[in-house]
């Protein structure tokens, strides 16, 4: 009996597969390649018109949001004191996928617990798309949003980096070419290292400073060998 099998558990993913509503599609395909996603339409409620000595300032907030963000339900919360509002983007009740679901109410429970009520006639729930409006966004965005580095205004960046990236790749390409020639030189200090890789060195081929300078023993240059070969 292989003892391997005695104490082997489905995994996390496994388990969330058999849980999954037979109904439920969770797939979505991309650039022609299916993969499976956890939530497809979801709900966004926006509470507005909160009292601000409710929120009482800007850390209770912070930590309410925190606390909003620590239910499996919700997906999204931001909490604007300036604003006095509070955005939520939870699974709700009526979604056929497999997780924590929460609805409108349980919400407005949640937070008349933390000290904060709700003005029912306050309150904007529409369905949220969670591929398009999440996930897309945050892992496909259409747009990479740059900043200048650290001490360039926006102008300057502007101006230097088409030669600071033409610089970058310059220096790249001579990074790993110098890399090449240590291999090169390793390798053929150590032929019976090459030999066990497999790698056929070709004629050598002396670099300028050996040209100029010359050869240096096969054991006068001590290195360590890694990953590359």
């Amino acid at each position: 009996m292989d003892r391997r099998d005695v104490h082997r558990t489905e995994s996390a993913y496994q388990q969330d597969l058999k849980r999954q509503d037979a109904a439920y599609d969770d797939k979505v395909v991309e650039n022609g390649r299916e993969y499976r996603i956890p939530y497809k339409m979801v709900k966004q409620v926006v509470f507005s018109n909160i009292r601000r000595d409710e929120l009482l300032d800007l850390e209770h907030s912070a930590r309410l949001q925190y606390r909003l963000l620590l239910m499996d339900s919700v997906l999204k919360a931001k909490v604007e004191f300036a604003k006095l509002k509070i955005t939520v983007v939870f699974n709700p009740l009526s979604a056929s996928n497999s997780k924590e679901k929460i609805d409108v109410d349980g919400l407005i429970s949640f937070l008349s617990g933390e000290g904060v009520s709700i003005d029912r006639n306050h309150i904007e729930l529409t369905d949220y798309d969670y591929y398009k409006e999440m996930y897309a966004y945050q892992f496909n965005p259409a747009v990479i949003r740059e900043h200048p580095p650290y001490s360039y205004t926006k102008e300057q960046w502007v101006a230097m980096r088409d030669e600071w990236e033409k610089n970058s790749k310059e220096y790249e390409a001579e990074k790993v070419r110098k890399f090449h020639e240590w291999q090169d030189s390793y390798l053929r200090q150590h032929p019976e290292l090459a030999a066990e890789l497999g790698v056929k060195l070709g004629p050598s081929k002396l670099t300028l400073k050996e040209k100029l300078f010359g050869k240096k023993g096969a054991n006068s240059d001590k290195g360590y060998w890694f990953h590359g070969a």
